[in-house]
């Protein structure tokens, strides 16, 4: 569902019948089929080979590598898309920088990510995330009897509303088209606008942007 979703919210900004859509943090493809069905050509990208392999063995057109450094040469997609990694990297504004690199002039952008401050900021350890990182993951290996798979500050880091669009409204090489909460009804789009209450109500966000 989430797959057929994305392939939905990204034909709103780019044509992907015959396009290279890159997936930056693919894991084991599990969208490979939803783009081929649009007609597009899928590639995936990540860099922890239990994620590739989840399903057997990797599949074809599948590239091992970090988010915040690409192997990939300089425009070779038409549309580099990212779903829930952005959160998971240290660096996250490399990682958007590195997508819009990879970009072909005129491609498209998506990626979105978890918020920190919203409910499900802190993955499997929320809400105990709003009394820190650090104390909700010791909370959650007490109850548990093991560390969270998202662990802050190593698996699991603090990405906001302002930082995207600070960030998306600067950057040199790309044009923002639009940054919208990505599960909330249309309705609701109005959030991303309202400083702090973004923060909270956002959930996920969006950021779509053409690259230059």
């Amino acid at each position: 569902m989430l797959a057929a979703d994305s392939v939905s919210q990204l034909s709103d900004y780019a044509d992907l019948r015959d396009s290279l859509v890159l997936d930056v943090g693919g894991g084991p493809g599990y969208f490979r089929a939803a783009f081929g069905r649009a007609g597009a050509r899928y590639v995936a990208v990540d860099s922890d080979l239990g994620e590739l392999s989840a399903r057997g063995r990797p599949e074809p057109g599948t590239v091992m590598g970090s988010g915040m450094a690409l192997p990939i040469r300089d425009g070779a997609a038409d549309v580099c898309y990212s779903s829930n990694v952005l959160e998971h990297v240290p660096d996250p504004w490399t990682m958007a920088e590195e997508m819009l690199r990879v970009t072909r002039p005129g491609g498209v952008v998506f990626l979105s990510f978890t918020v920190w401050l919203s409910p499900w900021g802190g993955h499997e350890t929320a809400p105990w995330h709003y009394l820190g990182g650090e104390s909700a993951a010791r909370r959650y290996a007490r109850r548990h009897g093991h560390d969270p798979k998202n662990r802050y500050g190593v698996s699991l880091f603090p990405v906001s509303v302002s930082d995207a669009l600070l960030w998306a409204r600067h950057t040199p090489d790309g044009e923002l088209l639009d940054a919208f909460p990505r599960y909330h009804p249309w309705w609701a789009r109005g959030v991303v606008r309202v400083p702090g209450l973004r923060e909270l109500a956002t959930w996920n966000l969006a950021v779509v942007l053409r690259r230059r």
